[in-house]
């Protein structure tokens, strides 16, 4: 399958085309055995980088459980472990429903992700990196069993935050009852806020625009496939068949106003 297929070429550039210091790997061996050693090494880091919080078997369940934020506000967020096991992704570049490309995985291994407690690994040498998203890819069964998505095309419109945009993305957010969420000025304290559960039945609370940073970033494009791939496993749907392209820059450049990223 063609999700198998490219996680293999990943696992070819990682042995010939960064360098590879694992003492029993060896270019000689064939690829099953090469993708043993990256596999290996991946375990090695996972065990010393990510067991503490997502647990041994990538549930979630690490000693470190689930931790408070407190926003200015005083709202308190409960902040838990991501469960790999479903092989559900919230930051994708690809549309709602379908795994994330290693891209994605290693945009956030490397970044991080803010107001959370995942923490940047962009010291870690790359191909270490690599390892160790191919061995979180064996909690889920998921990248065996079905094919990888094409990401989502998109290209910036130069009148997104204009005026004009501005005007329209406020229209869309009422229509598209955004508001019942994240609340009629954009502050996360919607009629609606206190009733959303994730995917695995816990309560989650909308985002609060006010706070300015979004958790995959907040550039307009960020802001954009965050409303086309939505935020799976969240409340957040995609927009993708229910906004057309247009309207969604829109979203995008009203989104940005209320993050205080326009003037």
């Amino acid at each position: 399958m063609r999700g198998v297929l490219l996680r293999r070429m990943w696992v070819l550039i990682l042995i010939f085309v960064i360098p590879v210091t694992l003492a029993d790997m060896s270019f000689a061996q064939d690829e099953n055995d090469d993708y043993e050693a990256v596999l290996k090494l991946g375990k090695g880091i996972y065990e010393v980088r990510c067991l503490l919080c997502h647990g041994s078997e990538g549930d979630g369940k690490g000693l470190v459980g689930t931790v408070l934020r407190v926003e200015k506000s005083g709202r308190i967020l409960e902040v838990a472990s991501r469960d790999l096991v479903p092989g559900v992704f919230r930051f994708r570049t690809t549309p709602t429903g379908c795994l994330p490309d290693d891209a994605d995985l290693l945009n956030t291994v490397t970044n991080g992700i803010p107001k959370s407690f995942m923490p940047s690994h962009e010291k870690l040498p790359l191909e270490e990196r690599g390892a160790v998203i191919e061995y979180v890819k064996e909690f889920s069964g998921r990248w065996y069993e079905e094919d990888l998505c094409d990401p989502i095309e998109m290209e910036e419109p130069d009148w997104v935050g204009s005026p004009r945009s501005i005007e329209r993305g406020s229209e869309v957010y009422k229509e598209m009852k955004c508001g019942e969420c994240h609340g009629y000025d954009g502050k996360g304290d919607g009629p609606k806020s206190n009733e959303i559960l994730d995917d695995w039945g816990k309560k989650i609370v909308p985002f609060n625009f006010a706070t300015g940073e979004l958790k995959r970033g907040s550039s307009a494009q960020n802001v954009y496939i965050t409303f086309t791939a939505g935020l799976d496993g969240t409340g957040m749907p995609s927009y993708e068949d229910s906004l057309n392209e247009e309207d969604r820059w829109h979203l995008v450049s009203y989104t940005l106003k209320l993050m205080n990223k326009i003037n």
